[in-house]
């Protein structure tokens, strides 16, 4: 039985690669979502995800598949099939049956990151992901990448951001920061204030974080050094998710510094997350929360999170601001 009253695979964007694993012309077998996909480039550099089985006899097109002319083709008796899914041919026949067609997925190649759109009902993308304007400028340092695989379900690791307790007690923060959220329609903001033991003293900062769904969120760090974190959590099946961390530090004066101090800070993002793990493995949903004034804006994150689980025309933007 499942640990959590939703759906385990929530609608929105979600991480399925960097840009740079696979090159024009490149093939990669993938599970995510409880299903087998593909990746391909084609030679173009258009990338492209289908399910991953042939419907002709079901081989998966992600182990022994080739790109050939923009299309992924079989790689158990040559049918080739474009980035839409449709069968383009078959080299031994003069007609392509009808139904030779394979699901295709919406795919956006942003900030150098892959990721493709989910949705429970099979509709289309009811937003986009925009650019970052640190991704790629000389005034930022390239991706620091992380990556773990944990047993829980994306609203679970999502709501520690709007948790505020949990950073003192479980992080061991100098003090328990103030968190301001705010909902704009499929986006979730949270600001906090920061107190950071540093080599130098305590320095205070500042973290804003924005969630666009489950699947993909961007967090500012300022005060100490200011640090990009780009989140991905994927669901892979029933019972883990994917996760990937992809860093960039804004470059001070000496270069020396930017690495000291930005590994500095991502070694502590990732003790933090460490000590995070074990509680989300382990822990049931409890619903309605027995909360306090000072445990942060849950009941807001929870209403927000109700949209990715139902048609989102149903679930009106709602602009409420909490502070505690």
């Amino acid at each position: 039985m499942s640990r959590f009253p939703f759906p385990r695979y929530p609608n929105g964007w979600f991480q399925i690669a960097y840009s740079d694993e696979v090159k024009p012309g490149g093939v990669v077998p993938l599970r995510y979502f409880g299903r087998d996909l593909v990746l391909f480039r084609s030679e173009a550099g258009a990338a492209h995800v289908l399910d991953a089985h042939c419907p002709h006899l079901g081989a998966h097109l992600g182990y022994g598949g080739t790109v050939k002319d923009g299309c992924i083709q079989c790689p158990f008796h040559a049918w080739r099939f474009d980035g839409a899914g449709a069968c383009v041919q078959v080299p031994y026949a003069a007609r392509i049956p009808p139904r030779a067609r394979i699901r295709p997925w919406d795919v956006r190649d942003v900030n150098g990151l892959l990721l493709v759109w989910y949705h429970a009902e099979g509709r289309p993308p009811a937003w986009d992901i925009e650019p970052t304007p640190e991704y790629a400028s000389p005034e930022w340092t390239p991706y620091e990448m992380r990556r773990w695989k944990i047993r829980t379900h994306n609203q679970e690791m999502a709501e520690n951001a709007v948790d505020s307790a949990h950073f003192h007690y479980v992080h061991g923060t100098v003090e328990m920061p103030t968190s301001t959220a705010s909902v704009e329609g499929h986006v979730l903001r949270v600001a906090s204030d920061t107190l950071m033991r540093t080599p130098m003293g305590k320095v205070r900062g500042q973290v804003q974080s924005a969630s666009y769904g489950f699947g993909y969120s961007l967090t500012r760090f300022t005060g100490l050094v200011e640090t990009l974190l780009l989140a991905g959590v994927t669901p892979i099946d029933e019972e883990f998710v994917d996760v990937r961390f992809s860093f960039t530090v804004k470059k001070l004066p000496s270069g020396d510094a930017t690495s000291t101090v930005g590994q500095a800070f991502i070694r502590e993002i990732e003790r933090q997350l460490g000590q995070d793990i074990p509680i989300w493995e382990n822990k049931v949903y409890v619903n309605p929360p027995l909360v306090v004034e000072a445990d942060g804006p849950i009941g807001l994150f929870r209403r927000w999170t109700k949209q990715f689980y139902a048609d989102p025309a149903e679930s009106a933007a709602n602009p409420l601001t909490v502070t505690s």
